[in-house]
C-alpha cells in the first residue's frame, strides 16, 4: 500500500507534522519522521541504527538541511522546528508526500521541482537519501547532514568532546564517537568542510508528553550538487561500514484500499532477526522485543502470513532464555533480561500450540514439550513473583504487593495503577489453554499427557464458579473484583476455556455495550468512577490512564474470535473493520496505534506502530473472517 498526502495537507503543518512514516531494516534499526520533515520525536531520524541488534539503538543521521539555489537565492526545502520558530519552512513548498517502501517528499519553487526519497537498507544499518531534479532546468542543491551519536531514549547536547574523530575521504567522510563510526558517502558533491552545531531542535511530541524536548545536532560539512534535469544527488549513511547506494526506483502502485494487504504490509515492520535471537519489536519507536507482546503477536505476524519457520525460531529463542519456568518479559536496551510477567509464558505456550496446529513438525514438538512440562511443574510448585497454582481449585495465582504482572502493567513509582493480584481471568484462561496444548502435543507424540490434562481439568472445573458474577451478568476480572474489563474477552476467545453459552453471550453483550468502540475495546467501563476517557498529558497522566478506560485496538482480535465463537455473525463482525482504512493512516502511515482515547473523538496515541495491534487485527481478518492476504504482501 502507498499512503500519501496532497499539497493542501502537506502545507498544513498541523496535518503533516502529525502524520508519521516508518521504514525498518529487519534487525532493529529504522528511519522515522513526519510527513512535514520535522522530527517531532527525539526518536526520529533518517538513520536510527541498531548498534547492538535488535534492542540497542542510536540516532545517527537525524536529518538533513536542504536548500535549492535559484539565481543565487537559497530556498529552504527542509523543515525544522525550534522554540517558537519553523526554519527552514520547506513545507510551504511541499506539493506531495508518500510513504510505502520509501518515504518521498516533493517540493516545487517556481518551475523547479525537487524530489527527496529516503530508503532503509534491509539487514544492515544504512540508509540512502536521494534528491532528484524533476524539472526541465538545472538546479543547484546544498545539503547539510545533521548528525549525532545519541541513544534513542536520550537527548543530545553540544559537547566540546564530540566527535572523537572526523575524517574526510574524496567521496565520503566519517564521524566517529564512542567506538561507533558513522560513514557518509556523498558521491561527486563539492564538499565544504565547514563544521558546527545547530541548537535547540524542538520535538513537539516529547513536549506533549512532558519529556525533555530539545536536541542539539552536529553538522560535519556542507555538500553542493549541480544537477541537470533528471540528475540526482545521493547521500548514503551507514554505521556498518561503506555501503552501496540503495536502488529506489520501484514503489507500490497506488490502488484501492485492501485491509488484508495493508495489515500484511504493516506486519513486516516488527519481525527482527539478529545474531542473538529472532523476535518481534513490540512497537515503534521506543519499545524493544517484549516476550508478552511477541507471543500475542506471533499468530498474526507469522502464522497468518505462512511464516512457520520464523514462528518456530522465535519460540526456540525465547525457550532458550526460560528461567524458573518463565520466558523473558523484555530484553532491555543494554542487554539485560527482565522476567517480570505472569502471562508472557502462558502466551508462549499458546503460541507453541498454535504454531504446531498450523504446521505439524514432530522435531519442533519434541523440542517444545520439555518447555511446556517445565512450565507446568514450576507453576504448580510455585515460581517467581507469587506465580503458583492454588492447590484447592487448580487456578493460577500471581502477583503481590507492588507487583504488576499482567498486560495491565502500568506503575507510577510504587503505585500499581491496576493491581490485579490473585486469580485474574485471562491468566487462568491462558493456564487452561497452556495445559491443553501440552496434553495435545504429548499425546500426538505418543507420550502421556495425563499431568497436563489433570491440571487443565481441575482449573476448568473451577473457572466458571470462580469468575461468573450472576448479578452483574458478566465475568469477574479478578476473583473478588467485578470491574467490567475486557480481559474476560481474552479468556472467552481461547478454545480450551469452556463456559455455559448463556453466560458467554451475556458477558459479550455487556462488553459490546460498555467497552466496544470503533477503535477497539475500552479497558474499563465509563460507569466506573476510575474511568479515564482521555489519554493525553505528561507521562504520569498517561500511565494513570493506560488501563483505566483507554482503548486498545489489539483487543478487537480476541473480541471478534469470542463473538463468532458464541454465535455472532461474520457480517456484523466485518463492520468492526470499517475504521481500519482511517486508523491505518491517521497517525502512523501504514500502522495501527498502540492506544486510543476512550471518549470520542478518539485520537491515536502511544506508539504509532504497535505489533499486537496489527497482528491481532490481521489474525482475526484472516482466521475468523476468512479475509484474503495478497501473496505479494507476505514476507519471503
Amino acid at each position: 500500500m502507498l499512503y500519501s498526502l496532497d499539497e493542501r495537507q502537506c502545507r498544513n503543518l498541523e496535518v503533516s507534522s502529525n502524520r508519521e512514516w516508518l521504514l525498518a531494516n529487519g534487525i532493529g534499526g529504522y528511519a522515522m519522521g513526519s510527513a512535514s520533515g520535522i522530527n517531532t520525536r527525539r526518536y526520529h531520524g533518517h538513520l536510527v541504527s541498531a548498534t547492538v541488534p535488535p534492542a540497542t539503538r542510536m540516532v545517527m543521521l537525524s536529518n538533513v538541511e536542504a536548500f535549492l539555489h535559484l539565481g543565487g537565492h537559497p530556498i529552504g526545502i527542509s523543515t525544522h522546528q525550534y522554540p517558537g520558530a519553523i526554519y527552514p519552512d520547506g513545507h510551504q513548498l511541499q506539493i506531495g508526500f508518500t510513504s510505502g517502501r520509501y518515504a518521498t517528499w516533493t517540493y516545487r519553487s517556481g518551475k523547479s521541482v525537487i524530489e527527496k526519497r529516503l530508503g532503509i537498507h534491509p539487514g544492515v544499518n544504512a540508509c540512502t537519501l536521494r534528491y532528484v531534479n524533476r524539472s526541465q532546468r538545472p538546479a543547484v542543491l546544498s545539503l547539510k547532514p545533521l548528525v549525532s551519536h545519541k541513544p534513542y531514549h536520550h537527548n543530545f547536547a553540544e559537547s566540546p568532546d564530540y566527535p572523537d574523530e572526523l575524517a574526510f575521504d574524496r567521496h565520503s567522510l566519517e564521524v566517529s564517537h564512542g567506538g561507533v563510526r558513522l560513514w557518509l558517502g556523498h558521491g561527486a558533491a563539492v564538499r565544504n568542510p565547514v563544521e558546527g552545531w545547530y541548537y535547540r531542535f524542538e520535538h513537539m511530541r516529547e513536549l506533549e508528553r512532558g519529556l525533555p524536548p530539545r536536541d542539539d545536532l552536529f553538522c560535519p560539512c556542507e555538500l553542493h550538487y549541480e544537477l541537470l534535469p533528471g540528475q540526482s544527488a545521493v547521500l548514503v549513511a551507514s554505521t556498518d561500514g561503506p555501503q552501496p547506494e540503495l536502488a529506489m526506483d520501484d514503489e507500490y502502485e497506488p490502488g484501492p484500499f485492501d485491509a488484508g494487504e495493508a495489515l500484511a504490509q504493516a506486519s513486516k515492520l516488527f519481525l527482527v532477526h539478529s545474531p542473538t535471537r529472532t523476535s518481534v519489536l513490540a512497537g515503534y519507536p521506543w519499545f524493544t522485543d517484549w516476550g508478552r507482546d511477541t507471543m500475542v503477536a506471533l499468530p498474526g505476524l507469522c502464522l497468518s502470513t505462512g511464516q512457520y519457520e520464523t514462528a518456530r525460531q522465535i519460540l526456540r529463542d525465547y525457550g532458550d532464555q526460560m528461567r524458573d519456568g518463565l520466558i523473558p518479559n523484555r530484553f532491555e536496551d543494554e542487554g539485560g533480561i527482565d522476567y517480570h510477567t505472569a502471562d508472557g509464558t502462558l502466551w508462549f505456550a499458546y503460541a507453541i500450540g498454535r504454531t504446531l496446529a498450523a504446521e505439524w513438525d514432530a522435531g519442533f514438538a519434541e523440542e517444545m514439550l520439555p518447555r511446556l512440562e517445565e512450565i507446568r511443574r514450576t507453576h504448580v510448585d510455585g515460581t517467581r513473583f507469587g506465580i503458583k497454582v492454588d492447590p484447592e481449585d487448580g487456578l493460577l495465582c500471581q502477583g503481590g504487593e507492588g507487583l504488576q504482572m499482567t498486560w495491565m502493567d502500568a506503575k507510577i513509582g510504587e503505585w500499581v495503577v491496576t493491581p490485579r493480584t490473585g486469580k485474574a481471568i485471562e491468566i487462568c484462561g491462558l493456564w487452561i489453554q497452556a495445559m491443553r496444548a501440552g496434553q495435545e502435543i504429548a499425546e500426538r507424540l505418543g507420550q502421556s499427557g495425563e499431568a497436563f490434562a489433570e491440571a487443565a481439568d481441575r482449573a476448568l472445573a473451577s473457572f466458571g464458579p470462580a469468575f461468573w458474577d450472576e448479578d452483574a451478568g458478566y465475568f469477574r476480572d479478578v476473583v473478588g473484583d467485578s470491574s467490567l474489563r475486557p480481559n474476560q474477552v481474552i479468556a472467552l476467545s481461547l478454545p480450551a476455556v469452556q463456559v455455559p453459552r448463556p453466560h458467554a453471550e451475556s458477558a459479550l453483550r455487556m462488553v459490546a455495550k460498555e467497552l466496544l468502540t470503533p477503535k477497539g475495546l475500552r479497558t474499563l467501563a465509563p460507569s466506573d468512577p476510575r474511568y479515564r476517557g482521555r489519554f493525553s498529558g505528561p507521562m504520569a497522566d498517561l500511565d494513570s490512564a493506560y488501563h483505566q478506560g483507554t482503548v486498545w485496538p489489539w483487543l478487537l482480535g480476541p473480541y471478534v474470535t469470542a463473538y463468532l465463537r458464541y454465535g455472532g455473525s461474520k457480517q456484523e463482525a466485518r463492520k468492526l473493520f470499517r475504521e481500519l482504512k482511517h486508523s491505518i493512516q491517521e497517525y502512523g502511515l501504514g500502522g495501527i496505534a498502540e492506544v486510543y482515547d476512550g471518549d470520542p473523538p478518539q485520537h491515536g496515541a502511544g506508539c504509532p506502530w504497535q505489533a499486537w495491534s496489527v497482528a491481532e487485527l490481521l489474525r482475526a481478518w484472516t482466521e475468523d473472517l476468512g479475509g484474503p492476504v495478497r501473496q505479494d504482501s507476505q514476507l519471503p
